[in-house]
């Protein structure tokens, strides 16, 4: 798939989220999209995405640095 612009559910398909929590992306201005067209339909360019995902990648690392995981917790499994 090398198309520019993706549709929120190609969105939500590609974090694995519901389409709610990628509107709630969107609406917030965490993840930067535009409204197209009459209908102002939401599309998020592909370079956005993946700097949301950089973005995210980035805040987790710094959450693992602050947060050690001490010897007594226990880790969760998938």
């Amino acid at each position: 798939m090398n198309d520019r612009f993706l549709q929120l559910s190609d969105v939500a398909e590609i974090l694995n989220i519901s389409a709610s929590q990628t509107y709630a992306l969107v609406r917030s201005g965490e993840l930067p999209a535009i409204k197209i067209g009459g209908r102002g339909q939401w599309r998020v360019e592909r370079t956005e995405l993946e700097a949301y995902i950089q973005r995210a990648y980035e805040q987790t690392r710094a959450f693992v640095l602050a947060n050690p995981l001490s010897r007594h917790e226990a880790v969760p499994e998938d």
